[in-house]
């Protein structure tokens, strides 16, 4: 990967693909080189070779896709799993920066996965599962992708019919659902961070509440500069996109 502009990786959160990012991809290219990668186990990522899936599994594979594109280090942005690896990724000495909007992996020690959040989860991956069928229709009504996806955005509607399809595609054609929302695996305290993290923080996020695993998340990465991002859900990239493309940029210095 040969570029004047410095590296950018994209990493998406949990069921969802590199496709999250299309609506803010276009606004970072101007400052960076960007790459959207999709995770292991997902729809259009690497198929999963053994189970059960761990995430370090999955940070593992994208550290490969980074050697694959010639990126020792890279600016790293994140949503949920995403944030979360991209931590860890920095952790291993890959990251120039890191930009975690809602991260997930910071709950209580010994939490199994079972929150409110997860339960939520579960119920929208159940009932994509249950109208497949009727999707490429019922998803041309701006309240029915209000409504479907009103835990995880808050202005779902704002996406096209193809994008909400698209979504529900990548939530079906995930295979590791049940390897990462039902174990135990957590983010372990990082002190003294290598690089510069934001952990920017959905004000009306569902899943992840900031007042319980933001407040966690500061806990644990004490040095990292803590920010909530108003009027936006769980995944910030379908309410706002120029909001999460600035929040990056100023993570990776490019506003500066």
């Amino acid at each position: 990967m040969i570029s004047d502009k410095p590296a950018l990786v994209l990493l998406h959160g949990v069921t969802m693909s590199a496709k999250a990012w299309q609506d803010v991809t276009p606004l970072l290219t101007a400052h960076h080189e960007v790459v959207a990668l999709t995770a292991l186990g997902h729809n259009g990522g690497a198929p999963v070779t053994r189970r059960p899936v761990h995430v370090t599994d999955l940070v593992d594979d994208a550290e490969r896709a980074l050697d694959d594109l010639g990126l020792e280090r890279a600016h790293l942005a994140g949503n949920s799993l995403g944030g979360w690896m991209a931590i860890e990724l920095a952790r291993r000495g890959r990251a120039d920066s890191v930009c975690a909007l809602s991260p997930a992996g910071f709950w209580e020690a010994g939490a199994t996965g079972q929150t409110a959040g997860v339960k939520k989860l579960r119920r929208m991956i159940a009932v994509t599962r249950l109208t497949h069928r009727l999707q490429p229709l019922a998803l041309h009504a701006r309240l029915v992708r209000r409504i479907g996806m009103r835990d995880i955005a808050r202005r779902a509607e704002r996406l096209t019919p193809e994008q909400a399809l698209e979504a529900a595609r990548d939530l079906l054609g995930c295979t590791v659902i049940d390897d990462l929302l039902g174990n135990e695996e957590q983010l372990a305290p990082l002190a003294d961070p290598p690089c510069p993290i934001t952990l920017a923080w959905s004000a009306h996020d569902a899943i992840l509440l900031p007042d319980v695993n933001g407040s966690i998340a500061r806990e644990r990465i004490p040095k990292a500069h803590f920010e909530i991002l108003p009027g936006v859900g769980h995944v910030p990239m379908i309410d706002d996109p120029a909001l999460v493309a600035r929040t990056i940029l100023a993570t990776t210095g490019a506003l500066t």
